[in-house]
């Protein structure tokens, strides 16, 4: 007889339904191929270093496949490059909810860079505007489609850039129309999120929610600033917080004092497993920090970063914890509703979510082993008569 315990190991098909809870995902790093080849041939851009959409999507993969945050950081420059009009960003934007909702995600906050967008002409005021209405259209398309998803935005200041408080500043002006946070990003090493302390503090006194870049390529310190100087609510990757935990030979595990006071706080990492292979911040997924970091319930949560980048997606990410962990649908919806309850909307939408939407979403995939097994035991008993 199947047991629930087995069945409770999520197929591929289960994982893609599961309702998916996406707190760390780039704009710029989700573009479908064929959409980066026809903005390039319409608003006339011509660095991309491949026109067909599948060698393209080809080449993104390859060349952030590298092991450097740098190098990886580099393949933005022809996504960036395609989303300078008003039309663009709509499109993509669009799209990116439609394929988010296609794949399961019942909430995102989708991050991007404003001041990125400017060379066309548009203000910042204009891009998160026409970003806006993208969301808002691929929320109804998807609905159309049978499919429910709810997307926020959250505005990115470049961290080697100087225009973190005027983003922040912009971020504030637009939380009540779709943007529920602000965020950080960029190179860590020799930017330190204390550059960008007057945005911080403006944030802070206007009571509203931030993330910051902070543990991916670089360590411990980036953690600490971005916490006890910072302020942030959420940590973008925050996977270096490994660093400070010691697993001994007899498998007891000894947190530092950092690492206490992130689990402590419940300060939630976005972890982004993919993506980190990439950046060289883990060798390999079973070798990944969320294994332990989950086992040691910190407030892990499972996100994409970047999925043309990383050529993932929310259940691709999904698939390679369940290989690698031996993960079930419990552990699946554990994660969900961390992210859930981390998200930067208010607590009564959280708890909505939580209860109407996530919960009831697992559940439902959790009894249909009973179903497999009534039809299994059904056709055995018919086969006796």
């Amino acid at each position: 007889m199947t047991s629930q315990t087995n069945a409770n190991t999520p197929t591929t098909d289960q994982i893609r339904r599961a309702p998916k809870v996406l707190l760390h995902d780039h704009l710029d790093g989700g573009l479908r191929p064929g959409t980066v080849v026809d903005l390039a041939r319409e608003t006339g851009y011509t660095g991309l270093p491949a026109t067909d959409p599948d060698k393209l999507a080809l080449w993104f993969h390859q060349a952030a496949d590298s092991g450097s945050l740098e190098r990886y950081l580099e393949t933005f420059s022809h996504t960036v490059g395609v989303m300078q009009t008003r039309d663009a960003l709509v499109r993509v934007a669009a799209e990116c909810a439609e394929d988010l909702a296609e794949d399961g995600v019942v909430y995102a906050e989708v991050r991007y860079a404003p001041e990125q967008h400017l060379e066309g002409g548009l203000t910042l005021e204009e891009v998160v505007e026409a970003v806006d209405e993208g969301f808002r259209q691929g929320e109804l398309r998807a609905r159309e489609n049978g499919r429910r998803i709810r997307v926020g935005a959250l505005l990115t200041a470049m961290r080697h850039a100087a225009r973190a408080l005027e983003i922040a500043e912009l971020a504030n002006r637009y939380r009540d129309l779709g943007v529920v946070g602000f965020d950080i990003a960029g190179a860590e090493a020799g930017y330190p999120p204390t550059r960008h302390l007057d945005a911080f503090e403006y944030l802070k006194r206007e009571n509203n929610h931030f993330t910051i870049h902070a543990g991916e390529a670089f360590g411990l310190p980036s953690i600490w600033q971005a916490l006890q100087w910072c302020g942030a609510d959420r940590l973008g990757h925050g996977v270096r917080i490994i660093d400070d935990i010691h697993v001994r030979d007899d498998g007891t595990v000894e947190l530092g004092r950092l690492a206490a006071y992130v689990r402590d706080k419940r300060i939630p990492l976005e972890l982004c497993p993919s993506s980190n292979l990439q950046t060289g911040a883990a060798a390999s997924y079973a070798e990944h920090p969320i294994g332990l970091l989950r086992r040691l319930h910190f407030r892990a949560t499972v996100n994409t970063d970047n999925r043309l980048m990383s050529h993932t997606s929310m259940s691709r990410e999904f698939e390679h914890l369940v290989e690698a962990f031996g993960y079930t649908l419990d552990d699946m919806q554990w994660f969900s509703v961390n992210a859930m309850k981390s998200a930067f909307i208010p607590f009564d939408e959280r708890l909505a979510m939580i209860n109407d939407v996530v919960k009831p979403g697992y559940a439902e995939l959790k009894s249909e082993w009973l179903f497999r097994q009534t039809a299994s035991t059904s056709g055995s008993a018919e086969s006796d008569d």
